[in-house]
């Protein structure tokens, strides 16, 4: 497409907003298909956040100990990440990471197929957690991270001293 015809008819340079010079950046790689068969694709297809049993299980735990929160909710509006139970007056942020998902290094166990596409979508994974980690740092959240094979009471004892550390917080930095 030539400059012309993306600056609009009748437009000079200094007509165009600096938006429209913004080119999106795709990394060429080669195809790899993420479901290695029908029934796997439609099986994961199934798959949704937020009512997993650790995830149902922690919050029920942290309910009955009296603690509200928030369920899957965005700590920073303009951070395109979600915590799966937030606390927004303590600025508390907890995510409940899988396994596989997010390559436990206890649990983990390397795909038999597939191998490529799940060795990257892993490690992008764990990347996407340090870089939401420290976002949040930076925006001043407390990031807990809890493993699904984890006992649910340590983990919400976990949370609630940490939690209670926090204090009410009353003002925004």
């Amino acid at each position: 497409m030539d400059k012309r015809r993306r600056m609009g008819p009748g437009k000079t340079n200094d007509q165009v907003s600096k938006r429209a010079w913004r080119v999106r950046v795709t990394v060429p790689r080669s195809y790899v298909p993420w479901a290695s068969s029908d029934a796997i694709h439609k099986t994961m297809q199934q798959c949704r956040d937020g009512r997993t049993a650790p995830e149902v299980a922690l919050r029920s735990n942290l309910h009955r100990r009296g603690m509200r929160f928030r369920v899957t909710a965005r700590p920073v509006l303009d951070f395109r990440r979600t915590a799966d139970i937030l606390f927004p007056r303590r600025r508390v942020a907890v995510f409940l990471d899988g396994c596989f998902w997010h390559g436990c290094p206890d649990h983990f166990t390397p795909p038999q197929t597939n191998v490529q596409y799940w060795t990257s979508k892993i490690q992008y994974n764990r990347l996407r957690d340090a870089t939401t980690n420290q976002r949040l740092r930076d925006h001043g959240w407390l990031v807990v991270r809890v493993w699904e094979h984890e006992d649910t009471e340590a983990a919400a004892d976990r949370i609630a001293v940490l939690v209670s550390a926090r204090g009410i917080m009353t003002c925004r930095p």
